[in-house]
């Protein structure tokens, strides 16, 4: 990481809690990206360990004052989310489909919605791969903002799906158990 002149604490993009977020952040986004190596049972378990300790680590991110002048760059495209859905789909395979009543469409019907464990989790990369990028390779200014736009998109949107996700995960988890048995 390029942080010549910061040193722990000194700089709010230096906070304890923000290099932890950026470590689990690291750790799911490498992890996601390995996927198409993983058998389904390894896969999930060990989502079911990055994933609350990802959101844990979310909600600590601090409360940053956003800078409108600093422009940030997506380095995620469309190629790399793909990549990580269908890999993922591929290792869920005829789990990867689940029923949720926690998604914007829901205000227009009365019974739960389809959606999947790989769109979530390759909507929770996109954003997590992002952050990391600029975090990684920017000066204090954008990864100042780097941490608003991440803080304000766990609060509004891949949040939820981080705990949608894990309920599917924990069915997944838990009915291979009991099959297994």
């Amino acid at each position: 990481m390029k942080m010549e002149g910061m040193q722990l604490g000194t700089s709010p993009v230096m906070q304890r809690d923000v290099l932890e977020f950026v470590t689990v952040a690291v750790q799911c986004c490498a992890y996601l990206e390995s996927a198409e190596q993983k058998e389904r049972v390894e896969f999930v378990d060990t989502m079911l360990k990055l994933l609350p300790l990802l959101y844990l680590k979310g909600i600590l991110l601090p409360e940053m004052e956003p800078n409108d002048e600093v422009e940030l760059v997506d380095t995620v495209t469309e190629e790399n989310y793909d990549i990580i859905r269908n890999n993922v789909a591929l290792v869920m395979g005829e789990k990867d489909d689940y029923l949720d009543v926690f998604v914007e469409d829901m205000k227009y019907s009365e019974s739960p919605i389809l959606v999947t464990v790989s769109e979530n989790l390759a909507d929770i990369y996109q954003d997590l791969k992002n952050f990391v990028s600029v975090y990684r390779d920017g000066t204090e200014e954008t990864m100042s903002q780097a941490i608003v736009v991440c803080k304000e998109n766990f609060e509004t949107y891949w949040g939820q799906r981080l705990v949608n996700v894990m309920r599917a995960l924990h069915e997944v988890r838990y009915s291979l158990r009991l099959n297994e048995e």
